[in-house]
């Protein structure tokens, strides 16, 4: 009986994770209806929420394909409770990445569970496990984008479409940032399973410093138009203006100077 109440347990949505739903849902209505005195403060609030929202998911899916792939310790460690709190570096699967927004706006991913690899076998359910958490932020992201491809922006207000091609642009960039072979990073754990030993032990010291290179290159002013040059392509292919995305950022940025073209948008 102990067990299987612990089983539950480690299944029910954590306060915590539930607070933040709740904070991205009140800092989005008022976003919408324009109840906040500062709507850039709203703004910041709601993203902030919203992309804390879809870390969990990231991470949940994770762990969720992990435990279906045959890792059993999952539960226990806290990590199907959608709890920040639980994650193995909540400084950087959390903090780090909305620092990372408020600097440049960019979705960079943060690290976070754990998973017990020895439990697993089989080479595709170990790629399945790393894909699974840029995949959540692929869907995310035609969430957020979904009122601009299927042309229903008729009533939307001007500050919350900002506010929503932001949010994409940040899912977008989590997406392609993640899905990158580069050790540290999902796309590596896609491809890992399926390199040589040799290969497997030249690439594992550079583990720790992949996403610290990621970042270091994207402050290189050519790399980062570069990348920002796809970014905008695929939002656009989503049917999202770049100037949106951008305004967006400039409102989220509520301590900061709005651009006056950013109201002349209709």
């Amino acid at each position: 009986m102990t067990t299987a109440l612990s089983r539950a347990g480690d299944r029910r949505i954590s306060p915590v994770f539930a607070g933040i739903v709740a904070i991205a849902a009140v800092t989005g209505w008022a976003t919408w209806t324009g109840f906040a005195a500062q709507p850039g403060l709203a703004v910041f609030l709601f993203v902030t929420a919203a992309w804390i929202v879809s870390l969990c998911l990231h991470e949940y899916a994770h762990a969720r394909t992990a435990l279906h792939s045959g890792d059993i310790s999952i539960g226990a460690k806290g990590y199907l409770t959608l709890n920040p709190l639980k994650y193995t570096h909540a400084l950087l699967s959390v903090v780090l990445p909305v620092l990372f927004v408020i600097m440049g706006g960019i979705g960079l991913p943060g690290g976070a569970v754990f998973i017990e690899r020895g439990r697993i076998r089989g080479r595709w359910r170990h790629s399945l496990i790393s894909a699974a958490g840029p995949l959540t932020n692929v869907l995310f992201a035609a969430v957020c984008t979904a009122p601009f491809w299927l042309h229903a922006l008729d009533g939307v207000p001007r500050d919350f479409r900002y506010a929503l091609a932001f949010l994409a642009l940040l899912q977008v960039t989590a997406a392609v940032l993640n899905f990158l072979p580069v050790p540290g990073l999902d796309g590596y754990g896609v491809v890992e399973p399926w390199l040589s030993n040799g290969i497997k032990r030249q690439v594992e010291p550079l583990a720790p410093f992949g996403l610290l290179i990621v970042f270091a290159l994207l402050w290189v002013p050519s790399v980062n138009r570069a990348f920002f040059d796809v970014i905008y392509t695929l939002l656009s292919a989503l049917g999202v203006d770049g100037a949106f995305s951008d305004c967006g950022y400039y409102l989220y940025r509520f301590w900061t100077e709005t651009p006056q073209g950013c109201s002349l948008i209709p």
